[in-house]
């Protein structure tokens, strides 16, 4: 069974693909209406070893239709859904949101902005 995740920010990147899944992805253009984004400090080596970046963009929930974000729809394995879950650090937490393609995927969200009980919390 294919899982769907939105993309925003360095899982996008080839090289990072590589290294987290070991392969590089299909990836299609796709949207996520109510959110903006802002930059986190990313403390975990090895996640900046691999993204090259130590800030890393964080989805924050507006609820506004006039906010989109731009990104990509990857379609992952389990596995590969649970080893994004290992590469995204604790500042995050994956939920279930509607892309503007009609889709529905996961997307790394700012642990700071989600209620409490919303999603799947990442190791």
């Amino acid at each position: 069974m294919a899982e769907h995740l939105f993309s925003y920010g360095t899982l996008q990147d080839p090289k990072v693909q590589r290294a987290t899944f070991g392969r590089e992805l299909a990836m299609a253009a796709d949207a996520l209406p109510g959110y903006r984004t802002e930059l986190i400090e990313i403390h975990d080596p090895d996640v900046v070893r691999t993204s090259g970046l130590a800030r890393h963009p964080a989805l924050v929930p507006t609820g506004q239709d006039a906010d989109v974000v731009a990104g990509s729809l990857l379609l992952l394995t389990p596995g590969e859904l649970a080893a994004a879950d290992t590469y995204e650090v604790d500042d995050y937490v994956r939920v279930a949101v509607g892309l503007a393609s009609g889709a529905t995927a996961w997307a790394y969200v700012s642990r700071a902005h989600v209620a409490p009980g919303r999603g799947r919390l990442t190791s």
